[in-house]
């Protein structure tokens, strides 16, 4: 009987774990790093061990170090959770060597399934040898770990060796393992997986199917159970598949199955050995929990013969702290608010106040909805994620708002290259009625009112300030407030009347800190504000707060090149020096943030007048990296 878990992960999947074994009355061991000392997962644990340093190399992917916390914490189980050691067959060895229960599949399993090559020559695929202009497209990829780290597109044979080393070298950074492999790249296909779970008394489920084909960077954004449109016999066939896989390893425990579907045909991908970020959506429509079967399964315990029968639609939407439209650049900062409306599930590492840092995964949380279709699944998310209060660093909620109204997806006609096809209108700055000056004459007769957010911003600012500010004896001057939103610079007025704060063609119907009522051309709308030094949240629109007079020195020279992201400059081209010549969008220099490599390029073809940036330096966002001379 397992008594006490050491978690071998961190953030999110950390919480997750945790709080199925409180449920079950087992008592919970977080291991840290120093850059997560006041994580949430380390908070919430019963007992919490620290792993010296920042870097994954000298953390958790450090498997005697973890280990030894196991046994040094009273520990008589680990969970691996996912990524890092999940699918590491020597860590799995080094916890059942030490006396622990490992909560996973047989190390020869994982070692058999986790090398992507070895499990498509186990399923009777290779990968490609030497690649020549006829293979193209191809995808290069780390043949250990997920999460889209250590995978490049290559179209053009001239960028292969570029895209296995950076390829490798991310792959090493996250999982501790270089091993790539080339395969074909299958175009605009459904990726499609199936979730298993196994005792050790030979009984497989096969849980049904997830679609998981909206990604970025081949990574994982909203995935849902089941698979839409997929008819009976294909379903079937990926059911048998992903079956004969897990016998032909003795497998144990939870695991995935994933399928490239193209053109009504399956293309075996990968086993993941190791429970998946996505795995809420088939708890959701099976009504179970999956890590409660997997510490059933280490306990001994038989499944029953056959599953429970699936009811109903989920969909789950990953929430990441970056930007979707600037190459989803990572963004740090303090997650002052954040708070989802009910009736959706929420899974995350992060709570108020929380930095969220460079060292690892931007994914802030999970939000899962239920329901029973499709449509009404969809509809659910997508309203939960417009209404939740999220304070803090930019994140792609706008877009996964806009992903799931989108036709293509509505309708279940997505496929691996949506974001390829409309990540440009999806990002686009939508037009809120709300945040620009509108030309309606109100009800009242009163002409055109000014930006309502920005309105409401400087009316929750000026609230509780004297009636006659700065200019003693002129009651009616008219106040001046600038604000940047969304890439545009916004102007509003308002004025200390005798009755309050007013405003032209608007009425203030109320007014304080932190909510402000305005009535425009007959409609009531209520504005909560919150403000962080300059940064201000209104409902849902971020303003930035200017200063009335812009400073005429803040000015960069042209060609400037600046950090994006805070991280690591984890390479700079070679032989790159000042005075070289460089053509528009060569690779100069490569950062690391959050686990992901950025590369940085030329904006035109012109000379290197500057270079700040060195191999292993720590940068800040905006920081200075280069400067590229037009040659016009």
């Amino acid at each position: 009987m397992i008594t006490s878990v050491l978690v071998a992960n961190r953030g999110e999947i950390a919480c997750r774990v945790f709080r199925t074994c409180r449920e079950s009355g087992i008592r919970t061991v977080a291991v840290y790093s120093d850059a997560d000392a006041n994580a949430l997962h380390a908070r919430v644990a019963d007992t919490a061990v620290r792993l010296p340093g920042t870097a994954p190399a000298d953390t958790y992917l450090d498997a005697g170090l973890i280990v030894k916390a196991a046994v040094a914490s009273g520990a008589d189980a680990v969970h691996p959770g996912y990524g890092f050691l999940s699918e590491n067959a020597d860590f799995a060895r080094a916890v059942l060597d030490a006396g622990l229960v490992w909560i996973g599949p047989p190390p020869e399993a994982i070692e058999a399934m986790a090398s992507k090559t070895r499990a498509k020559e186990l399923m009777g695929l290779a990968p490609l040898g030497e690649v020549t202009e006829a293979d193209l497209p191809v995808l290069v990829k780390a043949a250990a770990g997920g999460g889209g780290r250590g995978m490049r597109v290559v179209r053009r044979l001239e960028e292969l060796d570029a895209a296995l080393e950076s390829a490798r070298s991310e792959a090493a950074s996250a999982f501790g393992d270089g091993e790539v492999f080339v395969e074909p790249y299958v175009e605009n296909g459904r990726h499609v997986e199936v979730q298993i779970l196994a005792d050790t008394h030979g009984t497989v489920w096969a849980l049904g199917t997830r679609d998981c084909s909206l990604q970025r960077r081949h990574q994982k954004v909203i995935e849902e159970a089941p698979a839409p449109g997929l008819d009976e016999a294909l379903t079937d066939e990926l059911h048998a598949l992903a079956v004969r896989a897990a016998r032909a390893v003795d497998y144990v425990g939870a695991g995935t199955v994933e399928f490239l579907v193209a053109e009504g045909r399956a293309h075996f991908l990968e086993m993941n050995t190791r429970l998946q970020v996505e795995h809420p959506v088939t708890e959701a429509v099976f009504g179970i929990d999956l890590v409660a079967e997997q510490l059933r399964v280490a306990e001994g315990h038989a499944l029953a013969d056959t599953p429970p029968p699936a009811r109903g639609h989920a969909v789950e939407a990953r929430l990441y702290a970056e930007d979707p439209a600037h190459d989803w650049a990572p963004q740090t900062g303090t997650l002052h608010r954040f708070a989802v409306p009910e009736g959706v599930r929420l899974d995350t590492g992060f709570s108020d106040g929380d930095d969220i840092g460079v060292h690892y995964d931007p994914m802030l949380a999970k939000l899962v909805a239920h329901a029973p279709t499709r449509a009404a699944a969809v509809r659910k998310l997508a309203g939960a994620l417009e209404r939740a209060t999220l304070h803090g660093p930019l994140t792609n909620r706008d877009l996964l708002v806009r992903s799931l109204r989108h036709e293509e997806f509505t309708s279940a006609r997505m496929d691996t290259g949506f974001y390829d096809r409309h990540l440009a209108a999806l990002t686009r700055p939508a037009h809120d009625p709300y945040a620009r000056p509108s030309p309606t004459t109100a009800l009242d007769g009163v002409a055109a009112r000014p930006p309502l957010v920005a309105l409401a911003a400087a009316l929750a600012d000026a609230h509780g300030r004297s009636r006659f500010g700065g200019w003693r004896n002129v009651p009616s001057q008219p106040q001046v407030k600038r604000y940047e939103m969304a890439g545009e610079e916004v102007e509003v007025r308002y004025r200390h009347g005798r009755a309050g704060l007013e405003a032209e063609g608007v009425r203030v119907v109320h007014a304080d800190a932190a909510l402000v009522v305005l009535e425009a051309a007959g409609v009531r709308r209520n504005f909560e504000v919150a403000r962080y030094g300059d940064r201000i949240y209104v409902n849902t629109t971020v303003l930035t707060a200017l200063p009335r007079f812009p400073d005429p020195t803040a000015q960069l020279a042209p060609g400037s090149l600046l950090a994006p992201m805070p991280g690591t400059v984890v390479r700079v081209a070679d032989g790159l020096a000042v005075g070289a010549a460089v053509r528009a969008g060569q690779p100069l220099l490569w950062l690391e943030a959050m686990k992901m490599e950025h590369k940085i390029t030329a904006p035109s073809e012109g000379t290197l007048t500057a270079l700040h940036a060195a191999t292993g330096q720590q940068v800040t966002v905006g920081a200075l990296l280069a400067v590229v001379q037009p040659a016009s």
